[in-house]
């Protein structure tokens, strides 16, 4: 009797610990798991192995994960991705829906908050296409400061500098919820 062939999934993330501690996971769960860190190495994944799955870092060294997510869909149209991403940004996450991703999960991440994505972004997309809104100005500012903060590793001095606003304006604008 022959076994059925097992699904396979490309994991592309930087983070060597995380991206190993979720391989093991899939792979006990009957996945079979090709491994990148970076976009080059994940085309060449790709070309070798088929995945009818992926899961992709946002933000890698190199060309991002928007990147591989837009050259993923072009060689390989039907693969399903999810976009993992540290930074819970809003308009990134519309940006991955749009170049056709069917879900995002924030890190950390497990493999059974994955595959739940996975499985929900799955049933969304038979039932209705999603519909691009426009980020409001404070949602967008919102974000931008996030991503900046989170790129200067939480030091708000340099964030600010970046920004080229004060820092305690930087300060009082992180005090505020988010939009």
């Amino acid at each position: 009797m022959v076994s059925p062939t097992p699904m396979t999934m490309l994991l592309v993330d930087d983070d060597e610990v995380l991206r190993t501690r979720l391989a093991r996971a899939f792979e006990r769960r009957g996945i079979r798991v090709l491994q990148a860190t970076a976009y080059e190495e994940a085309v060449a994944q790709l070309a070798a192995g088929s995945p009818s799955m992926a899961v992709l870092d946002l933000k890698m060294p190199g060309q991002s994960g928007l990147e591989l997510l837009k050259t993923l869909k072009q060689r390989s149209p039907g693969i399903q991705a999810i976009v993992l991403t540290g930074y819970g940004s809003i308009a990134n996450a519309v940006e991955a829906l749009r170049l056709g991703a069917i879900g995002y999960v924030t890190k950390p991440a497990d493999a059974d908050q994955v595959l739940d994505a996975f499985q929900k972004g799955t049933a969304a997309a038979d039932e209705a296409d999603i519909a691009y809104k426009p980020l409001s100005l404070a949602a967008a500012e919102w974000n931008h400061i996030q991503n900046v903060l989170s790129d200067c590793n939480g030091n708000i001095s340099q964030a600010a500098k970046l920004l080229d606003i004060p820092r305690r304006t930087l300060q009082r604008k992180l005090r505020k919820l988010a939009p």
